[in-house]
């Protein structure tokens, strides 16, 4: 096709909006069966490129609308309406191993649509794509506020939904690689609840002590949200991945401080010393490292280090006595933390205790450990930095891209409304949207 003669069209909708939020991609005025690779790309914020593709052919009236066409092949196939942000991946050449995390929440992820003659799957950098439009994904609604915490020698941010409130609050653990990772908490303050999110591995506190935190570290941050006169004190919950989890099950069932309304574990487990501090759990973790397997591609497999699920209530949570709802997020193809296994048999205990009906389980084949906000790239393995060593190494964390991506999307969803329904006694808040901007 002469370019000079081509008038293609492409239109995305909404162009600016929330990275849980769909869009839908129009490409227009295209020849009557013309072949043409729809192609995402995204530099993040560490200079790494991402890219996803899909192969299209236009209908009789020369239009494809990847929200009801099937993608021929690329980085996704079949009807995918969000296959170009599910599937991207690092571009030929990147180093391995490399994972996409939003680190400046208030910034957006942008990611350029662009649209190629033919069904290409290389080289996309070389030439001029016949139309591109620039999109804006974001973690924080407009009028959400962000608050750096530095009170009681926490490390920790507050993200507040617009108005004046009282909203719920939910406190927010990520796992063992550390870090203030902001960008679940200011989704969820995007959707109405004030969230805090938790450095507990490599605060500040614990670099100028050289100690791990205590417990009472994490009832410092409940009372924080509690005492906050934008945060409505009795409905609070708890959200943790991974270690996370284990912190929420210890605090949720033992913690006299924390009277939580619901708590969330997504990819965890309830197996650890009951009496033991923080560093005592991390220790129980590693003293079964000769259990770690290697797979052929050299990465490190930890799931088995729990296991077997002990059947002494020293080393495991009582979850007979749990008092609040629980939401459990599990991926069966987990190759990092014994989820499912652990889901089995907390299920058993509650069961037992009578409790049972506290307890939602969302258990999904194929799905992996890394089970974030909907549309975020998967990542069977990455490089990650043990807590005990400081050595990088690369994690398998498993998961297929497609069946992981609409694992992710669906407990997204549904962690929404669990909060919702636990968190606001009945009502139902409105969400904010970009899409007016």
């Amino acid at each position: 096709m002469d370019r000079k003669r081509c008038t293609l069209k492409l239109l995305v909708q909404p162009s600016r909006g929330l990275v849980d939020e769909m869009f839908i991609i129009l490409v227009q005025k295209a020849p009557s069966g013309f072949q043409l690779t729809v192609h995402a790309l995204h530099k993040c914020e560490d200079g790494h490129s991402w890219e996803a593709f899909g192969h299209y052919t236009a209908d009789t009236i020369g239009t494809v609308n990847v929200s009801e066409d099937p993608s021929l092949g690329g980085t996704y196939s079949g009807v995918e309406q969000m296959g170009l942000l599910w599937s991207l991946r690092p571009v030929p050449g990147s180093k391995p191993g490399l994972r996409l995390r939003k680190m400046n929440v208030q910034i957006p992820m942008e990611v350029t649509i662009s649209v190629y003659q033919g069904h290409q799957t290389e080289g996309f950098m070389d030439q001029v794509p016949l139309a591109s439009v620039v999109v804006e994904r974001w973690y924080m609604a407009p009028g959400v506020s962000r608050i750096p915490i530095t009170e009681d020698r926490l490390s920790a941010t507050l993200f507040l939904p617009p108005g004046p409130g009282p909203f719920p609050g939910l406190l927010d653990l990520w796992g063992g690689g550390g870090q203030l990772v902001e960008y679940r908490a200011s989704l969820l303050a995007s959707h109405g609840i004030a969230s805090l999110a938790l450095d507990y591995l490599t605060a500040k506190i614990i670099m100028e002590t050289g100690k791990m935190v205590d417990l009472q570290y994490f009832e410092k941050a409940y009372k924080i949200l509690e005492q906050h006169p934008q945060v409505h004190g009795s409905s609070i919950g708890m959200l943790g991945l991974s270690l996370g989890t284990s912190i929420t099950l210890k605090m949720a069932v033992y913690s006299e401080v924390m009277k939580l309304r619901c708590a969330v574990c997504i990819s965890g487990s309830h197996v650890q010393p009951v009496d033991g501090s923080m560093e005592d759990i991390l220790k129980h973790f590693n003293k079964n490292a000769d259990r770690t397997r290697v797979s052929e591609e050299n990465e490190f497999i930890w799931r088995d280090l729990l296991l077997p699920v002990p059947s002494d209530l020293a080393f495991k949570v009582d979850m007979g006595r749990l008092k609040c709802p629980l939401l459990v997020v599990v991926g069966e193809d987990d190759q990092n933390w014994p989820a499912s296994e652990s889901a089995m048999d907390m299920k058993e205990m509650m069961e037992q205790a009578g409790n049972s009906h506290l307890l939602t389980v969302l258990s999904y084949p194929n799905a992996g450990h890394l089970i974030e906000p909907p549309y975020t790239p998967h990542a069977r393995a990455s490089l990650f930095r043990s807590m005990a060593t400081r050595e990088k190494m690369m994690a398998l964390w498993g998961g297929e891209t497609a069946a992981h991506s609409l694992a992710q999307e669906d407990a997204w969803r549904k962690l929404l409304v669990f909060l919702r329904e636990n968190l606001y006694s009945g009502t139902n808040p409105g969400t904010p949207s970009l899409s007016h901007l």
